[in-house]
């Protein structure tokens, strides 16, 4: 198989490029309010380090989203990307029904796009998953730059919903 010549720099969403700090409430009742976290995602704040980091990766990558957001949030993310003016790019959801930890699903995605294409980096806040992908010999870029929830930590690991 041959190389695409054009590496891929790949993007988290949530607590990369978008701030959800507005909607962490909906996580920290029990039962957690799934739809009310998705729902309120449109408004998320731009996150400005991650945004420039993805227009400045965009101009030699080819830019791809991978997100622990469910497919049926799609029409939203592409909404939100391109008000932000953010690159085009293919964007890889999880499943509805799958609710795997974020860093078996997105290590997965990763292994296939880097069988045919060098993968220049990962650039994601979930400290498991840039471990997973580090480990199997990816480039990360640990985002730090939104504040961490441990509601949405416990919820990515624990109940695989972002």
């Amino acid at each position: 198989m041959t190389r695409n010549s054009r590496p891929v720099a790949v993007f988290d969403l949530d607590n990369t490029l978008s701030g959800t700090a507005h909607r962490q409430h909906f996580l920290e009742g029990r039962p957690r309010d799934w739809e009310g976290f998705f729902a309120a995602a449109p408004q998320d704040p731009p996150l400005a380090q991650g945004v420039a980091l993805c227009l400045e990766a965009a101009e030699e990558c080819e830019i791809v989203y991978l997100t622990g957001r469910p497919e049926r949030c799609c029409e939203d993310t592409v909404a939100w990307l391109t008000a932000q003016e953010l690159p085009q790019g293919r964007i890889h959801m999880r499943r509805n029904s799958d609710f795997r930890p974020a860093r078996h699903t997105k290590l997965e995605i990763l292994l296939r796009l880097g069988r045919d294409r060098e993968i220049r980096m990962l650039v994601d806040d979930d400290e498991l998953v840039c471990d997973a992908a580090a480990q199997a010999g990816f480039r990360v870029v640990r985002a730090r730059w939104a504040a961490a929830s441990e509601a949405l930590k416990d919820a990515q690991e624990k109940e695989g919903r972002t």
